[in-house]
């Protein structure tokens, strides 16, 4: 394996190449020439860093994964993360930007801006994942990652009886992370709808992702200091 600034920016190169090769061509049609030509290399420096067309598929899911979690420093997504660090972009303005509500929506709106631009690789994703050896169970982990934190995030919340603590934290996780990869993937992949690539259907794509988390989850608004159930807020 190749070290240092050099080799890590050569297999970023050859990632990326990649990327752009599947998109056109689909994995069946795409060789590995193909993506050695697209990146300029030679085929020899391309098995420096992978074995197979297979491997490299796998590096280049992997960079859709690290996208959809970890979108921007500070912030951790709604949809594909958690919602336990601070938010430093504004939320709806009716949510504190520092409320779980407020970390929830910037956390959808990043997941959302990365599906945009990875919807070519999640539909190569689903058309691979049972036939290429390794890619269902990468796609699997994927998942697992993103349930992982978002039932740390919901269970933190149940402490601080922010939400339902009825709700079992992890079953919640499960169906709110597969509501909005599904959502995501009929929008941009199944059936298109141009709308949705625009700034205000992205808006309102976050802004009816928020609200079913936030509706699902029970949770309270923040007010001053206060934690106020949204009826308790309703009856003032």
């Amino acid at each position: 394996m190749a070290r240092g600034d050099k080799g890590r920016r050569t297999r970023a190169e050859l990632v990326a190449a990649a990327r752009a090769v599947f998109a056109e061509k689909g994995y069946a049609d795409t060789r590995l020439s193909d993506i050695t030509a697209r990146a300029g290399c030679s085929t020899g420096t391309l098995y420096t860093y992978f074995r197979n067309r297979e491997e490299i598929l796998a590096a280049v899911i992997d960079g859709t994964t690290d996208r959809a979690m970890l979108p921007g420093p500070s912030v951790e997504s709604g949809a594909g993360s958690g919602f336990g660090a601070s938010a430093r972009s504004s939320a709806s303005p009716d949510a504190h930007p520092d409320s779980p509500e407020g970390r929830i929506r910037e956390g959808n709106r990043r997941y959302v801006e990365a599906y945009v631009q990875d919807a070519d690789l999640m539909h190569l994703m689903e058309q691979v994942a049972h036939v290429v050896p390794g890619i269902q169970e990468q796609r699997m982990m994927r998942a697992k990652r993103f349930v992982d934190r978002n039932t740390r995030s919901i269970q933190r919340l149940q402490a601080a009886e922010s939400v339902d603590p009825h709700l079992d934290a992890r079953l919640t996780a499960q169906a709110l992370s597969s509501m909005v990869s599904r959502l995501c993937y009929h929008i941009y992949v199944d059936d298109p709808d141009p709308y949705y690539a625009t700034e205000e259907g992205k808006a309102r794509l976050v802004d009816t992702l928020t609200r079913i988390w936030v509706n699902t989850l029970g949770l309270r608004e923040y007010a001053g200091q206060k934690w106020l159930t949204r009826q308790s807020s309703a009856n003032h």
